[in-house]
């Protein structure tokens, strides 16, 4: 599917990071794919006094191409603060140029890829500058994509939703978790509601427990004042661990539509067990690795977390008693994000002596990194005379799976994709924002009052 109408992409933050490395190889892909429409523009946003052309010539290094006419000669740059209204302004008149160079009332999609902390203010200049309202009522609409995390707590959350909600209705208001776009994340739900012998065994009658893992080797790079302000709980757990949470947990939609697979992934979060201080000691760990502090822009006596990992429990019918880990963590042993749902040991077993006491669980992975695919773990007889029992797998990974015409769609291709689309079922609902805050938060304000003690660990290690 192609979309025809012309569209102009407005990114602020357009020469940081997050642009760099994910927006503009992104878009270059869609453009390769003839996914984008035909007229469209790229208008960056950013305090550095930037030249067209140097800005064109950043876009190529990023994109590691040394010339690509085509997708190059789309791109416009505006200088300009966040907290400047005039900057707004000149963006306007950037944008109604290209609609009468065009003849047609363009799309506008604003992609804020900036710290949180600036989100507020975004907002508000893209009101008084006129640029949230759409150039027509019917050609034209005008969108907004948030980066995660969406707020600091609860409380802040909140006050970002209600001035965002002033502005856009929700169905203009795309809340970005990239993980929920990759192809492993997709397949749950076709996985799950595509395969009897699965959907029946998926409450606590038949799970042991679920674990959801976000583990990664690097530390936090260069990102020494931001990630000290988030942290890892804020940075992953309330989005992308909670996200996986809800699509692995949630309950059958009985439709493949969108409001109903959200409001289902919702009522998984919003039925999360909150935590009281006891709780948070209890059932909370959090760590940092050594040599954080020494990272620029990382104050000499943080106490941020880099790790963290809860044992969390989703009140409803189906998950009644079963017991969720939610681990994730930076400078650890390896690279791995994954779903893990260990089933109950059946009983009697049929473990020929001497397996008086067995320990044969099912386990089904979800993985998303390294290598995306599902894997099985079963058992069966040895071949021989003998009776004995052994572990077997059973397991596909999407990039041998694929046809050789098929693609895998990297995550930010399908949220900028689906974002031209509309289409929101890979983004989080304010009511699954909310849900997560709500549970996060309490879960914050323990660990300040240090319920849950910081543990230093060294990086590549195992912590226990």
């Amino acid at each position: 599917m192609r979309i025809e109408t012309p569209t102009i992409i407005v990114i602020f933050g357009a020469t940081g990071d997050l642009a760099k490395s994910r927006l503009y190889g992104a878009l270059f892909s869609l453009f390769q794919k003839k996914m984008l429409p035909s007229r469209f523009k790229i208008v960056g946003f950013a305090r550095g006094a930037v030249s067209p052309s140097e800005f064109q010539s950043f876009i190529l290094k990023s994109i590691r191409r040394k010339s690509a006419p085509l997708f190059i000669r789309s791109a416009a740059y505006v200088t300009g603060l966040f907290e400047e209204l005039d900057a707004y302004k000149r963006s306007g008149k950037i944008l109604l140029g290209f609609d009468r160079e065009w003849k047609a009332c363009s799309n506008k999609l604003f992609y804020l890829a900036v710290s949180p902390k600036y989100y507020k203010t975004i907002f508000e200049n893209l009101a008084r500058s006129g640029l949230s309202i759409p150039c027509s009522d019917g050609d034209g609409w005008t969108r907004v994509l948030v980066e995660k995390p969406f707020g600091h707590d609860l409380g802040t959350s909140e006050d970002l939703e209600e001035v965002l909600t002033k502005l856009f209705k929700e169905e203009q208001i795309f809340r970005i978790d990239h993980y929920l776009a990759r192809e492993t994340m997709q397949n749950i739900l076709a996985f799950r509601f595509s395969n009897a012998i699965f959907e029946p065994l998926w409450n606590n009658t038949y799970i042991d427990r679920i674990e959801v893992k976000l583990l990664e080797k690097k530390g936090i790079g260069q990102r020494g004042i931001l990630y000290d302000e988030l942290g890892a709980l804020r940075d992953v757990g309330q989005n992308h661990i909670l996200q996986m949470l809800g699509l692995v947990a949630m309950d059958n939609p009985k439709v493949f539509e969108t409001a109903a697979i959200r409001h289902e992934r919702a009522k998984i979060l919003e039925a999360l067990r909150p935590m009281s201080e006891g709780d948070v000691k209890e059932h909370t760990v959090r760590g940092q690795y050594k040599g954080f502090r020494s990272v620029r822009g990382v104050r000499r006596d943080s106490q941020t977390e880099t790790y963290f990992r809860i044992h969390a429990f989703v009140d409803n019918e189906r998950w009644k008693g079963v017991p969720f880990y939610l681990e994730s963590g930076k400078g650890l042993l390896e690279n791995r994000v994954e779903i893990n749902i260990y089933f109950k040991e059946i009983m009697p077993c049929f473990c020929p002596p001497p397996h008086t006491a067995h320990h044969h669980k099912n386990l089904l992975s979800f993985t998303v990194k390294p290598q995306e695919g599902i894997a099985i773990r079963f058992f069966a007889k040895k071949p021989g005379l003998h009776n004995d029992i052994e572990v077997r797998n059973l397991s596909f990974a999407y990039r041998v799976a694929a046809k050789p015409h098929e693609t895998r769609a990297q995550a930010y291709q399908k949220v900028l994709f689906d974002c031209i689309a509309g289409e929101q079922m890979l983004f989080a609902s304010s009511e699954e924002v909310r849900a997560a805050w709500r549970f996060i938060t309490p879960i914050l304000q323990g660990w300040e009052k240090n319920k849950s003690p910081l543990i230093i660990y060294n990086r590549g290690k195992e912590i226990v």
